[in-house]
């Protein structure tokens, strides 16, 4: 090319299916992408060759790197610890990659660079140029989600015939549902990129997990009953009782009922009063009964931005603010449902590199709000909640990035939104009949993924203007997400914890058991010869590598052997359940081999059969699910330096991604990058 692009996006969608997004874009639902493709270049199907494990942290660091997770190191959503087999550990931290990122190419070589909630390898930032910015990347769903939240979201129901709770104490939402977004003491970076801070939050390597799956519905994919609650059944419940003991006075007619916050500590008072006809229309909330105005008012269900508010967070009263919807109003008055979002602390710039960033942000642009994580698990709730959230979310950081690219002059951008994947680690899997989803009607959550997507649209339209301006944008993704055919998968390939329940059966893990002879959830290491402690990997307990290992080195080919034989053989249902296991030798050819010695990848390797899945994680990315979802992560690319409306034969897997964005600016490549460049879309004339 006589002239490399100079200013690029990456506009990085987790979980956005190249299938279904072909699919609604040959519907019309699209309009942004289907500009973006005739301003640029694409497969025919829009398909990317995933990577595995087709998992959140892994994948998005390959992007990053171009190098596979066995040599990035980044192997799963949680890495092995090095030495205990039952125990794993978060992997959302950019020290324990290994490969160099190309954002540190492009800020070393002169380029200024922004990093948007990148939940692969991101943070702490690694480089030192003062051309390179980081926003946050320690939990894939919305920014500020660990040092931010200071209280959970909830639905507030209000009744006549509900009694007066004596407490008001929240029990926060079970996130075992595979949205793995949940840890504590997160490191923070002061303004020299990569200084190691010291205080209470140490490091990520203390952010440790261990679980002992003993069954299916453990894990990932449990609960599926509570899946199917709605927004009444899943709320705290408080009665709507006439007004009194208000410092101002009110209509006749009004009446009152409790807001829980500071986790039942305080409670905000929620009023509703008739309007001049007799009908009940809005709900307005005060701090207490001394105010003279409302924090808020509430009406016509709509999603009123983040309000200014304190809780209490143990001794300390902190600024916050929340996202309020009024859901259901009873023009008589006789019952109220209110969602309160969740309190995102106002004071919290650690993990804005420079720290100037946050402020920034906030004065012009707003401040973070939350996204709900309580999961709306009914169609019809969703959309009066979680989809007014992640539109007003997405609207927000498109705002937040657009800003900043004009405010600080940044010539290349990588940023994440999670969207597709929240929503469909909820929704996905009931887009088809499935006999644990009794009230589940499949249209229903098909309607879910289709908005889904127009929203995602809507989102990349906020930064089609810079098409005009010369840009390249590219819009990717990590991995698709399907709806599998089987009812339940089974107790394998649960990122979340040991797979005990399976290993258990075929004789290779060993549970220790109580007086009552029942199994407790401890291994007996002394009779153990192999655990699967996570997705798709299986460790043999071996002799002189492990601090507890009884198989002899001469014996563990012959054991993984047994192992291979035995995966293939096990039946879930009557079915196998295993598509492919080999040792992590064979398991070079995709990618996943590392350096002897290293724990991040097990001795066997497994994938689990085409529909016996879950959304992600356990699959291969060339997997199909039902209601046209898919596991394939998308690749787009529009602008400047690209050929326009054009369609390549080439295979394009995700380890091409950042080479070819290196070529397109004019850089060198990552010094572990394993992928080549797609330059069959590459305009050597602009």
């Amino acid at each position: 090319m006589d002239k490399n692009t100079r200013r690029m996006i990456v506009v990085g969608v987790d979980g956005m299916d190249a299938r279904l997004a072909k699919k609604y874009l040959d519907a019309g639902k699209m309009p942004n992408l289907k500009k973006l493709l005739e301003h640029g270049s694409a497969r025919e199907d829009l398909v990317m060759l995933g990577g595995v494990p087709t998992i959140t942290p892994p994948m998005w660091t390959t992007l990053a790197t171009g190098a596979y997770p066995g040599t990035h190191g980044i192997t799963d959503f949680w890495n092995q610890h090095p030495t205990e087999l039952d125990t794993l550990v978060y992997s959302l931290d950019s020290r324990n990659c290994k490969a160099e990122q190309l954002w540190n190419v492009l800020a070393e070589a002169g380029k200024k660079t922004l990093v948007w909630h990148w939940p692969g390898s991101s943070w702490p930032p690694t480089s030192d140029s003062p051309n390179l910015h980081v926003v946050e990347g320690t939990t894939p769903s919305d920014i500020n989600f660990v040092n931010g939240s200071m209280e959970y979201e909830k639905f507030v129901w209000a009744k006549e015939e509900f009694e007066e709770s004596a407490s008001y104490q929240i029990e926060e939402e079970d996130h075992s549902s595979g949205a793995g977004c949940i840890i504590s003491g997160v490191e923070l970076a002061d303004e020299k990129a990569g200084k190691k801070m010291s205080n209470a939050m140490d490091t990520f390597q203390s952010n440790t997990l261990k679980a002992i799956l003993m069954s299916e519905h453990e894990g990932e994919k449990n609960g599926a009953e509570k899946c199917e609650l709605s927004a009444k059944e899943r709320s705290v419940k408080v009665q709507l009782r006439p007004c009194k003991n208000w410092a101002k006075e009110l209509p006749e007619g009004a009446k009152e009922f409790s807001i829980p916050v500071s986790n039942g500590l305080e409670r905000r008072i929620g009023l509703i009063v008739p309007n001049a006809n007799g009908v009940y229309d809005k709900v307005e909330i005060y701090k207490n009964k001394k105010a003279n105005e409302p924090l808020l008012v509430l009406a016509d269900n709509r999603l009123v931005p983040p309000i200014f508010d304190t809780v209490l967070k143990g001794e300390e009263r902190v600024e916050v603010t929340r996202t309020h919807i009024l859901l259901e109003l009873a023009e008589d008055g006789s019952e109220v449902l209110v969602y309160v979002g969740r309190a995102m602390k106002v004071d919290a710039p650690d993990l804005f590199h420079p720290k100037h960033l946050y402020k920034d942000i906030f004065d012009n642009v707003g401040p973070v709000p939350g996204v709900t994580l309580l999961g709306s698990h009914m169609p019809n709730d969703w959309f009066k909640v979680d989809a007014q959230a992640w539109d007003f979310y997405a609207k927000w950081q498109a705002d937040c990035i657009n800003y900043l690219i004009k405010q600080e002059g940044y010539e290349m951008v990588f940023s994440h939104l999670h969207n597709v994947d929240c929503v469909g680690h909820v929704m996905w899997e009931r887009s088809t009949q499935r006999k644990e989803f009794q009230k589940s009607i499949p249209e229903e959550f098909q309607a879910v993924m289709e908005y889904t997507y127009v929203q995602t649209d809507n989102y990349l339209g906020e930064f089609m203007p810079l098409l005009d301006e010369g840009w390249t944008i590219i819009v990717t993704s990590d991995h698709g997400l399907v709806s599998a055919r089987e009812d339940m998968p089974p107790a394998l390939g649960d990122p979340f914890g040991v797979n005990a329940k399976a290993m258990v059966e075929m004789g290779y893990t060993v549970l220790k058991k109580d007086e009552n002879g029942e199994p407790l959830r401890e291994i007996d290491w002394e009779k153990t010869t192999a655990v699967a402690p996570r997705g798709l990997y299986i460790y043999i307990n071996l002799k002189g590598r492990n601090p507890h290992g009884i198989v002899e080195p001469e014996d563990k080919y012959d054991l993984e052997e047994r192992i291979i034989t035995d995966l293939y053989n096990y039946r879930y249902e009557g079915k196998r359940c295993v598509a492919v296991a080999m040792r992590q030798q064979d398991a070079a050819l995709l990618g996943l081999k590392t350096q002897d010695g290293d724990s991040s990848i097990g001795d066997i390797v497994y994938w689990l059969t085409e529909g016996f899945n879950r959304v992600h994680g356990d699959s291969l990315s060339t997997y199909m699910g039902t209601a046209d979802t898919s596991e394939s992560p998308i690749f787009v690319i529009g602008g400047r330096g690209v050929k326009q409306n054009f369609y390549t034969d080439r295979v394009i897997r995700e380890v091409d991604v950042a080479p070819t964005m290196a070529v397109l600016a004019g850089v060198r490549m990552p010094a572990q990058c394993e992928g080549a460049p797609v330059y069959q879309i590459f305009d050597l004339e602009n």
